[in-house]
């Protein structure tokens, strides 16, 4: 089959399914903004961060590839600028809570706010905090489309130009990305509890985030591989690359949470620890170590071996599994200091999980039925196409 004869449609069954996921989530959301606020706006903070990492993460993987002159990604391709449309509609979502709900922060409360000083209160004041996160995501909404949409008028024109064009706006997405998410991470997470601090957090944030993305971008391959034709331009030789990138940023990922706890565990300051004692008493602690089992003890155990990288079902089940514990993370950074000392886990946050994945289904298979499912016209498509390790 022709590259240009591979396009995407959603199948039928597939379809009620997903609107079904998009009313348990409705459902679940609405209750807990009646029964619950403080839970709603915490899972809406968690979900809208989560998809916007998604977004992130899918326009840093393509920039990364167009930097790199990289051939061996350009058969799917697709599916992370694809991902990228997850950006807008989890921007949207933070600037719900911002704007709407911004008591969700200690530091927006007028009692808590006269006890910061010097640079910190300058900072952590509402309109600084406002006007910040309009420009992060202005800025990752203008370069990630520009990306894409260079992307696309590929298809049309196989002049060269819209590469080179391409490689300077991911040249500037990463540039502008390492900066701002780095405060970005600082400013929505970290700021929860104010009085905490760690150098770290930003890359982190990074590992983490990437980490979830790359396993969102395997997944839909897989599952894209098995129902589709791109079966056809995507070999075990692409799986078994992305098998390894999997495996190399969740060691990374550990690396960095291993950093973090044990610098702050050996300094053992107050202002730095509080935020592993609440984390690691009652409750919390069996979730505290849930996460280094789903983010790196799993994947790094089952990818180890060759063959591991190079099956598709392993990989979909390990990347269930990563995006399971990206979920986990970033519950263990937003809901202790917002719920308290137990944690709070029912109908409303598996509702937001069920809502949210609907979502991200809707977003992408409309994103990603727009245009042919394999970039038309790159100069290294055909490198892609017969690659081999």
């Amino acid at each position: 089959m022709a590259p240009n004869d591979v396009t995407f449609r959603l199948q039928s069954h597939l379809a009620w399914r997903v609107r079904a996921c998009l009313v348990i989530g409705a459902v679940a959301l609405a209750g807990a903004a009646l029964f619950s606020p403080l839970r709603f706006w915490s899972n809406l903070l968690l979900a809208s961060y989560l998809l916007v990492g998604l977004g992130l993460a899918g326009t840093f993987f393509v920039a990364l590839q167009y930097m790199s002159s990289a051939s061996w990604s350009v058969a799917f391709r697709r599916i992370p600028e694809a991902l990228s449309s997850a950006l807008p509609v989890g921007a949207v979502g933070l600037l719900a809570v911002f704007f709407l709900h911004p008591s969700l922060y200690l530091w927006a409360h007028a009692a808590e706010a006269e006890e910061l000083h010097g640079f910190k209160a300058v900072w952590l004041s509402l309109p600084f905090f406002w006007a910040r996160s309009v420009v992060y995501l202005a800025l990752w909404f203008f370069l990630a489309r520009a990306i894409v949409r260079n992307s696309r008028q590929q298809d049309r024109n196989p002049s060269p130009e819209f590469t080179r064009a391409n490689i300077r706006y991911s040249a500037m997405y990463l540039v502008v990305f390492g900066l701002t998410f780095w405060l970005a991470s600082m400013d929505w997470v970290m700021s929860l509890e104010p009085e905490w601090y760690s150098t770290m957090f930003g890359v982190y944030n990074f590992a983490g985030l990437f980490l979830g993305g790359l396993a969102a971008i395997i997944l839909l391959i897989v599952w894209l591989r098995k129902t589709t034709a791109l079966r056809d331009f995507v070999n075990e030789e692409h799986l078994h690359d992305l098998g390894k990138l999997l495996f190399a940023f969740s060691t990374f990922w550990m690396y960095i949470w291993f950093c973090q706890y044990m610098l702050i565990w050996y300094a053992n300051i107050t202002e730095e620890t509080t935020y592993f004692i609440l984390r690691r008493h009652g409750f919390w602690e069996p979730i505290f170590l849930l996460n280094i089992f789903l983010n790196w003890i799993i994947p790094f155990v089952v990818l180890m071996p060759v063959s591991s990288k190079r099956n598709p079902s392993t990989l979909a089940n390990v990347a269930i599994i990563v995006l399971l514990g990206r979920w986990v993370d970033l519950y263990l950074m937003i809901f202790p200091p917002l719920i308290g000392e137990t944690p709070a886990f029912g109908f409303w946050e598996i509702g937001s999980i069920v809502g949210t994945f609907g979502l991200f289904l809707v977003i992408f298979c409309r994103t990603l039925s727009q245009a042919p499912l394999v970039p038309l016209n790159d100069p290294r498509l055909g490198e892609s196409l017969h690659y081999h390790n």
